[in-house]
């Protein structure tokens, strides 16, 4: 490891609150990657009459577990199957035995129902289990927010590099088209493409990305404009050093402490844009792990404060560790900071 690599991680530790931060995200964040096994409507292994199943992974059929069963696909819930399985043998089942699609049978009461040792979160105003929801949602906004940011940054640090670096009327034509693309009203768009076709993770990846490019722009734009009249790339483009070369390993380098400074922040905004657009109804399908839409249930049904106090307190929290994790990358990358954080 370079010196100035060792301060950059010497300042990021020194960050006590973004250090942990960035601990705490990540263990939740492997956690929720494997929220099949961890919340699901289907047992993990089951065994029947000798024979083992894996209805975790595999569209079992009734009549593939019991001889007698019906040829239609096999219901881990219902009572004659759970019945019928624990006289021939056993199955084992996740902690939290709904998925997020999973209908919550025999509340008891009118659903949104309030949390119990049955439902640790309660059930939304669908009879869906909140907890079950809250991991595979949670997955679903990082998922989508670290694809989101990752794309976007290359594209806007590659355009960015190349309005900086030829500058001219390269740099004139592209921040006019920059201002013009940036003033579409985005959300009008995103209604009228609702109207079209339905929203899906991809789809929405893709309208979301056509203009989340340009946040990092400005900023490599500024630092390829001064780093490519420095004395050193001006030597490596009179040896002959091509300009595509020039770019990426003499001047890119620099710009990268800006934009990898911004990151954090940039996946933090890309979550809550998701957010929003679950909240407005323009997100993902109806029916999806969503925490905007466990927001909206909130909203809707101010008689059960779970719903609206969970979807607030993990967005909260998701979006509050990011911001602190944010803060320790600026500081690690920060060169009037001593290392260990002092100065």
């Amino acid at each position: 490891m370079t010196p100035i690599n060792a301060r950059r991680l010497a300042n990021f530790r020194a960050n006590r609150r973004g250090y942990v931060s960035l601990w705490v995200f990540a263990v939740l964040f492997f956690v929720t990657l494997f929220a099949e096994v961890i919340a699901n409507d289907r047992p993990l292994v089951a065994r029947v009459d000798g024979h083992l199943f894996f209805p975790v992974l595999v569209d079992y059929a009734e009549s593939d577990i019991l001889e007698d069963g019906l040829p239609t696909g096999a219901d881990w819930h219902d009572p004659d199957l759970l019945r019928a399985v624990a006289e021939r043998g056993w199955a084992i089942w996740p902690p939290i035995p709904y998925a997020y699609r999973s209908t919550v049978r025999d509340l008891g009461q009118p659903a949104p129902s309030p949390p119990s040792l049955r439902n640790w979160l309660g059930t939304d105003d669908q009879a869906r289990d909140v907890l079950a929801r809250v991991i595979y949602g949670f997955r679903v906004s990082v998922l989508f927010g670290f694809t989101l940011t990752i794309i976007s940054s290359i594209i806007g640090v590659a355009a960015g590099a190349v309005q900086g670096f030829y500058g001219g009327a390269t740099d004139l034509i592209f921040q006019r088209f920059i201002e013009i693309w940036s003033g579409m009203p985005q959300l009008y768009l995103l209604i009228i493409l609702a109207s079209i076709i339905e929203p899906s993770f991809w789809v929405l990846l893709i309208f979301l990305l056509l203009f989340s490019w340009m946040g990092l722009t400005g900023v490599v734009r500024a630092e390829f404009l001064r780093g490519r009249n420095l004395d050193y790339v001006r030597a490596a483009r009179a040896l002959g050093v091509s300009d595509a070369r020039l770019m990426a390993r003499h001047i890119l380098p620099n710009a990268m402490v800006a934009t990898l400074t911004f990151l954090p922040f940039t996946l933090s905004g890309s979550v809550t844009v998701l957010a929003s657009l679950d909240f407005l109804g323009f997100g993902l399908p109806p029916g999806a792990a969503s925490l905007g839409e466990l927001v909206n249930q909130g909203k809707n049904n101010l008689q059960a404060p779970w719903l609206a106090m969970t979807g607030f307190l993990v967005l909260g929290t998701m979006l509050t560790l990011l911001i602190f994790v944010g803060e320790a990358v600026r500081d690690a990358f920060d060169p009037r900071k001593l290392p260990g954080g002092q100065g």
